[in-house]
């Protein structure tokens, strides 16, 4: 099947999607049961109004429905609520079960094309009357630009036929030309515009519809609005579209197709079905793998990159000088790690792990780091230039979100606290309408032309605010306070006994201890996840977000900020204050009266990398299997409480709508949680990767199994979405902007003071007469006399005889000579460096990035031709059609003359 393949026309599944004769399609299903006789009320007066604005439904216990329903032909007049009757029958008929019951709906042609002009959505144009040499052979508008040579067109002449299969490379089928619907033009869409309508479509408008209709009798109550009030109710237990087929190999559907074709790790390596993807699920949920597959594409580089890094330092790490001065040395003393009990080692110990740290932390790093600064700034801009050929091709270019009714539950606080206000006011002796006037503050909706609720924004808008980010401001707190908690322990007494007990290991524990510290660190990120996406969620429904798009951009901020705090504070603390401050034998510096971490020889470089390798490959891990096993083992609990309810009744019937009623409900969290993690993710490989070049290799690879794994989560285990527009990604682009800034800053810092990268250029520069490294490590180490040690510093106990010195690292004069243990002037030198280097880092990258988003446009020229030939074109057919239609009515004004010469009953100019 082609990228733009039609299931409509090749349909053939066991599911029954049509209403019982068999005609009309189901495009919609609400979920109901019959327990409460007051909801059946409100059931009855909504589906009501709905039938009103041009839907029809049909319930699938049909004649028990129009039983029990006041309003059988859904016109009869306004049923009192105040008939204790009718609701007493309703009670006792309704009573006797609490099985599911489905309403069907359905969206008739007249209604269809009337609310795809109010919602604006675009329609295929058709091409009948293009000159055969404007038309290219599959019947689309030939481009200008068709002539020019692209990659895949170079790979389709290079690659054999099967190769191309295999990568899903065939020659697509040219893009449509897309315009607004317009019942006015309709010469534009050729004939039967309904039946060419996507299904994706059909429940588009009937969603749009059922959100703006009353649940009551009162027509222009704000308060009592659409479909998610009732849900929020309980009047309708759920509400979702129908997928188009079971998952069954011998059903020939889109649903099975995109999970043999798409969601399949067979074909792991092939270019993802977008169109089919965005025509199946919407657009929403098309554009968000788009952009994780582009973003997965772009990785390709960036691993390769950190791969070449990583090779070159294992290749060359037996040539690294301070490497082999570590390993050949045997007499060099170093000082002790921790107070009392830890004995003197030898710097030698450190081997393994000087070497392992070089394998991250060589010549290539500095350039691995700019190249990865550049990388982070053009893949945003690329993906500004793919998303733009998408918003064309799926016709939301010009789109802007439609004018959103206000959130129920945003409704209901208001109604909640105007009610808490008006009986305060009574007890108090206060006018009650002064109150509601001082509560129930209206404003003109700018859109719509209409009066509306809202809070009053300094008595009530702004505390809830201010309340709000005060606690999460306090939670972000708490998980800093954590990460400090943790640092502390590790400088205990009782930790340092069991790293440092033996000085003949020192180097090996040093290394076991920071990779089991990294462990424990992610499993108490992980842990603190779920308290932390919990509170994010109760603060945000404490404030006043009046449309579900602008409580979805709160809580998804404050969900980022917890996971950027939560698992990024520990590696902070690594790569910038670790062995920083640590003071030296005479005189340290402690925090609670604990002596800090200090790095090995080398730096705290290999520490970083351990941490940074454990949470983020280890986070990936358990997002992929938490991921897909809690969907998969739900579906399974739920397929068996549905066998064992048929095994004691057999009245309840297997069909499409409890299939579908058994996955789980498709809600906003779910696209949005894939999109926290997978910017959390690019955040591990921009602002951190130089102290781990392979973190792009690890992204790409857990992407790859990502994609597809999501795929099939979402045919296998959910209700198939309602569809929705959108124009990109939204504010997840913003999001790593400021990333990609951030790590230009973050890469900066870690290269001046987390490696060894300009001590080292110092030092050949400056101290080294032949300009090379030997003797750079002795360079880096201080001498200490041990009778100078603090009190309480001295171990207590040492294997180590006749110790008069022992070294450590740090720029500090020897207490031999003028001066002791103060900095000299090579420490002020290198800080120089280290300042001006971040200086010209910064800039040297700023000014790249500024060349990159100068020289390359957000649109491809391609495009913009492509759109002007597309407006000129439309524009031509709408000159003609309306000219035809003049003509017509010319005619038309004509023949009436002709047969009323005395021009009774016509207008005369």
């Amino acid at each position: 099947m082609g990228e733009n393949g039609d299931f409509q026309h090749c349909h053939r599944t066991k599911r029954n999607l049509k209403f019982k004769d068999g005609i009309r399609t189901v495009d919609f299903v609400l979920t109901r049961n019959l327990d409460h006789a007051e909801k059946q009320v409100r059931r009855c007066y909504f589906e009501k109004n709905v039938t009103e604005e041009g839907l029809q439904i049909e319930p699938d216990d049909f004649e028990e429905f129009f039983a029990n329903n006041p309003f059988p032909d859904h016109h009869a007049a306004t049923l009192d609520k105040r008939d204790e009757s009718t609701v007493q029958t309703l009670r006792v008929e309704s009573c006797d079960s609490k099985k599911a019951r489905f309403t069907k709906i359905h969206v008739p042609q007249e209604t269809l094309l009337r609310y795809c002009e109010i919602m604006r959505i675009k329609m295929k144009v058709n091409l009948s009357g293009l000159e055969k040499d404007q038309q290219s052979a599959d019947g689309h508008l030939n481009n200008v630009n068709s002539r020019r040579v692209s990659l895949t067109g170079t790979l389709r002449k290079v690659l054999p036929k099967t190769m191309i299969d295999f990568l899903n490379l065939n020659e697509s089928e040219g893009n449509p030309i897309l315009y607004e619907y317009s019942r006015g033009k309709d010469y534009l869409f050729g004939g039967n515009v309904a039946m060419s309508v996507a299904p994706t479509v059909r429940t588009a408008v009937a969603h749009y519809i059922l959100e703006r209709t009353n649940c009551g009798d009162k027509k222009d109550d704000p308060f009592d609005t659409g479909l998610t009030k009732l849900l929020e109710e309980g009047v309708y237990l759920d509400a979702f579209p129908l997928h188009d087929g079971n998952l069954e190999p011998a059903e020939e559907c889109k649903r099975t197709w995109l999970l043999q074709e798409w969601a399949s790790m067979v074909h792991w390596i092939k270019l993802q079905p977008l169109t089919e993807v965005k025509d199946y699920f919407g657009t929403h949920v098309g554009m968000y793998f788009a952009w994780q597959g582009f973003y997965t594409n772009m990785l390709i580089w960036a691993s390769s990159a950190g791969l070449l890094c990583f090779l070159f330092g294992l290749v060359t790490f037996r040539s690294n000088q301070v490497s082999q001065d570590i390993c050949r040395d045997n007499s060099t003393i170093m000082c002790p790690q921790c107070d009392a009990i830890c004995d003197y080692w030898k710097l030698g110990d450190t081997c393994l792990s000087s070497r392992l740290a070089y394998l991250f932390d060589n010549k290539l790093t500095i350039w691995f780091a700019l190249f990865m600064s550049v990388w982070a700034s053009v893949y945003l801009k690329m993906w500004k230039r793919y998303v733009s050929h998408l918003q064309h091709k799926w016709g939301v270019r010009d789109y802007d979100a439609q004018v959103e009714p206000p959130r129920p539950q945003y409704l209901a606080r208001l109604l909640e606290r105007n009610s808490k206000n008006t009986n305060s006011a009574s007890m108090n002796g206060v006018d009650e309408q002064t109150v509601k006037a001082d509560c129930a503050k209206t404003v003109l909706n700018t859109y719509t032309g209409k009066k509306e609720p809202a809070p009053r924004f300094w008595s009530t808008k702004l505390p809830s605010l201010l309340y709000s980010y005060s606690v999460i401001l306090l939670f972000i707190g708490l998980a800093v306070a954590a990460v400090f908690g943790f640092v502390i322990y590790r400088m205990s007494l009782l930790t340092a006994r069991h790293i440092y007990g033996d000085p003949a290991d020192v180097a090996n524990k040093r290394l076991m201890f920071s990779a089991v510290a990294a462990i424990i660190d992610l499993a108490l990120s992980i842990a603190l996840d779920v308290a932390y996406n919990a509170v994010a969620v109760r603060m945000t429904n404490i404030e006043y977000h009046r449309t579900q798009n602008d409580y979805n951009e709160s809580l998804n901020l404050k969900v980022f900020l917890f996971q950027f705090v939560n698992y990024y504070s520990s590696i902070f603390y690594i790569a910038f204050l670790k062995g920083k401050f640590p003071g030296y034998p005479a005189k340290y510096n402690r925090i609670l009266g604990f002596r800090q971490e200090e790095c090995q020889p080398g730096g705290c470089l290999m520490e970083l990398s351990v941490q940074l390798a454990i949470i983020m490959i280890g986070k990936q891990t358990v997002s992929l299997i938490r991921d897909f096993s809690i969907p998969y083992f739900v579906k399974q609990y739920r397929e068996w409480r549905k066998r064992n309810s048929k095994e004691e009744d057999d009245s309840v019937d297997s069909n499409e709508y409890t299939e579908d009623d058994s996955l789980i409900s498709w809600n906003e969290r779910c696209r949005y949680d894939d999109y926290v993690k997978m910017v959390i993710q690019y955040g591990f490989i921009t602002i951190f990767v130089v102290a781990f070049p392979l973190a792009p290799l690890f992204a790409l690879l857990n992407n790859v199994f990502e994609t597809r794994l999501d795929a099939m989560r979402y045919l296998k285990f959910y209700k198939r979405p309602v569809p929705k527009r959108v124009r990109d990604i939204g504010m997840w682009y913003d999001i790593m902007d400021v990333i990609a800034k951030m790590a230009v800053v973050s890469s900066a810092f870690i290269i001046a003071f987390s490696s060894t990268f300009i001590p080292r250029l110092v030092y050949m520069s400056v101290v080294n007469r032949n300009k090379t490294d030997e003797g750079f490590l002795n360079h880096t180490l201080a001498y200490f006399n041990v009778e100078h040690f603090q009190a309480g510093a001295a171990p207590l106990v040492t294997k180590f005889h006749n110790i008069s010195m022992c070294r450590y690292q740090e720029y500090r004069n020897p207490p031999f000579g003028d001066r002791p243990y103060k900095r000299p002037l090579i420490y002020w030198h290198i800080f120089a460096f280290r300042l001006a280097f971040i200086v010209i880092y910064q800039n040297v990258v700023s000014t790249v990035q500024g060349l990159v988003n100068w020289i390359i446009p957000d649109t491809p020229s391609r495009l913009q031709e492509q759109i002007k030939q597309e407006q000129y074109y439309i524009n031509q057919r709408i000159m003609s059609g309306e000219r035809t239609k003049a003509k017509r009515t010319v005619r038309s004004l004509d023949s009436v003359a002709e047969s009323d010469p005395v021009g009774n009953g016509v207008l005369t100019h």
